[in-house]
Formats: C-alpha cells, sequence, structure tokens
C-alpha cells in the first residue's frame, strides 16, 4: 500500500499533450520545443514500436504512406514519415521536464525503459501509462519504488466495482497515480486519491480557468493541448487564454 499524501506535490506537473498540440502538428519534434518555450513542465505522447525494434512517438499506432494505412508495429522505422520522431530525439531535448508516455503496445516497454535510463531520465520523473488497471499493477510490482512512475488512465464509468475500491487497488499495488478526464475529479476524490497514497492526474484540460480549478482542488498533474494556458492557469491568468480559445 502507498504512503497517504498530505499534500500535492509542491511543483505541480503541467504536461504538453503531444508536445503543443494546439499550437503546431502534435507529436513532431516541433510541438515538443514549442511546449518547453511556452513554459511546459512535462511532455507528453504515446509510444509504439516499430517492426525492427525502435520506439516512436505517434497518436494510433498507424501511419499513412501515399493511399495505403500500416500500422506502426508492421513498419521499420525508415519507411515511416519523416515527422514521427524517434524516442531518442525527445529525450534529446527534454531537459528537466517530466516525461509521460502511453504505451499502446506493451512490448516497447522494456525499450522505452532503456531509452530512458541511457538518456539518464529519473524514474520520479518517468510516467507510462496505460488504461488497463491490472497491467499497471504488473508493472508497478516489477518496477517497485526505484523504477518509473505507472500511471493508471481511466474513467469512472469504467469502473464498476466503483473508484474508491480501484484507488485502492492501485495504491495496494504500488501505481502511482490515477489520470482521468478533469470532469470526473472532484476535490473529494483528490483527497481520497491522496489519502491513498496514489497522485491525482487530470487530462483534456482546455482553458486556464479549468487548470485553475483542478490545481487549486488539489490534482498533482494537468495535461492540455496548449501549454501556455496551463501556465495562465497556475499562476493565475485566466482571462485572455479563454477568450480566444475553442
Amino acid at each position: 500500500m502507498r504512503t497517504p499524501i498530505d499534500a500535492p506535490r509542491e511543483e505541480r506537473i503541467l504536461f504538453a499533450h503531444r508536445g503543443a498540440s494546439g499550437h503546431a502538428r502534435g507529436n513532431t519534434i516541433e510541438a515538443f520545443r514549442l511546449a518547453l518555450t511556452l513554459g511546459a513542465t512535462g511532455l507528453e505522447s504515446d509510444a509504439w514500436l516499430t517492426r525492427d525494434g525502435a520506439v516512436v512517438l505517434d497518436h494510433g499506432g498507424t501511419v499513412r504512406r501515399r493511399l495505403r494505412a500500416r500500422t506502426i508495429a508492421s513498419t521499420d522505422r525508415a519507411d515511416l514519415p519523416h515527422h514521427v520522431p524517434h524516442l531518442p530525439d525527445l529525450l534529446a531535448i527534454l531537459g528537466a521536464a517530466h516525461l509521460s508516455l502511453d504505451v499502446g503496445d506493451v512490448a516497447a516497454l522494456d525499450p522505452i525503459v532503456a531509452a530512458t535510463r541511457a538518456a539518464g531520465v529519473a524514474p520520479s520523473r518517468t510516467w507510462l501509462c496505460h488504461p488497463d488497471p491490472a497491467i499497471c499493477a504488473s508493472w508497478a510490482t516489477r518496477f517497485g519504488d526505484d523504477g518509473p512512475r505507472v500511471v493508471h488512465s481511466g474513467r469512472i464509468c469504467d469502473m464498476p466495482e466503483g473508484i474508491e475500491r480501484r484507488i485502492g487497488r492501485l495504491a495496494e499495488a504500488g501505481v502511482a497515480a490515477l489520470n482521468m478526464h478533469r470532469e470526473d475529479w472532484s476535490g473529494g476524490l483528490v483527497a481520497l486519491a491522496h489519502r491513498f497514497g496514489v497522485e491525482a492526474f487530470a487530462w483534456d484540460v482546455r482553458f486556464a480557468h479549468q487548470a485553475s480549478a483542478l490545481l487549486a482542488m488539489g490534482c498533482d498533474a494537468v495535461y492540455g493541448d496548449w501549454p501556455d494556458r496551463l501556465v495562465d492557469g497556475r499562476d493565475g491568468r485566466e482571462g485572455s487564454a479563454d477568450a480566444t480559445g475553442s
């Protein structure tokens, strides 16, 4: 069982979802660089393994060349579109930021861990996400307290046993965080997660006022396509970015 959390982490993590994907093409090095420039303290992407064993970053795991769609798993890295980054390309610009990866292909897990270790990314700044709580539990048990942090991504509507029991099971297995849609969180649920020692992450944060509200209720991290709006929400500037958002 994880140790209860007395308060949210001192410096909340602002994850740029697929980079600054509200401003640039997502899952590109350009979008990741822009996200850091705009103040993101974490970068998020989806990781897949190519046929020849390279970890690459893409949404959905399918790429199109000419008129044909192919899975990344059936494609060599050299045959991918040029905009699809290789994980080491992202790690080279990460700096002190956190890294959150949705592990779309579980076969990519070991290569991801090897790449982050080789790049010197601290396990405490490496967050590996999956929607299956059983898979998350197996990873957390394997890594222990000294390995990458494991995050379960879920929705309350998909927890037939109830959120309290789900959080309890995650805590028992050593899963570090629960990542839910912003609308699923309340102050009471954040406090519940913290009592079990599980951090509260929120995704699909579109506006500064949403980020501000989630951080005020104690969420430890927020994910959004516009990292500048996350920064504004953290810093109490909620007006101008929201007025022009979509």
